[in-house]
C-alpha cells in the first residue's frame, strides 16, 4: 500500500511539474513575448554598439590631438603665428528682384505693378 502512494504522489508531481514547465515555454513562444524578447536584445545590442562607437570616437580623437602635437613639435609650428583671420562675409551674387521692396520708415513692402519689370 505504501508502495503505491509513492508511486502515485511521485506521478502526479512529476505531471504537475512538467505541465508547469510546458505551460512556460507556451508562454515564452507567444508572439507578444517573442517580439518583446527580440526588442530587449536589440536595445541592448544597440546600447552596447553605442558605447563602443563613443569610445572608439574619443579614441581616435585624443590619439588625433597627440599626433597634431607631435608633428607641431616636428615642424615647428606649436602656435598660430599671426593675427585670426576676419570671418568672411557673405554677398549675395545676385539680387532677388522679385523680394518685396520697403521704403525707408515704412514697415509695409511696396509691390511694383509693372507687367513688362520681369521681362
Amino acid at each position: 500500500m505504501f508502495r503505491r502512494t509513492f508511486w502515485f504522489t511521485t506521478g502526479v508531481a512529476a505531471g504537475v511539474w512538467a505541465t508547469t514547465k510546458v505551460n512556460r515555454k507556451l508562454r515564452q513562444l507567444t508572439p507578444e513575448s517573442v517580439a518583446a524578447t527580440a526588442a530587449n536584445k536589440a536595445l541592448e545590442a544597440g546600447h552596447r554598439l553605442k558605447e563602443r562607437a563613443v569610445g572608439f570616437a574619443l579614441d581616435v580623437r585624443d590619439n588625433m590631438a597627440q599626433r597634431e602635437a607631435e608633428l607641431g613639435e616636428a615642424l615647428g609650428i606649436d602656435a598660430p603665428v599671426g593675427p585670426e583671420l576676419p570671418v568672411p562675409r557673405r554677398h549675395a551674387a545676385i539680387e532677388n528682384h522679385n523680394s518685396p521692396k520697403y521704403v525707408d520708415g515704412s514697415t509695409y513692402p511696396t509691390y511694383s505693378y509693372n507687367r513688362n519689370e520681369d521681362h
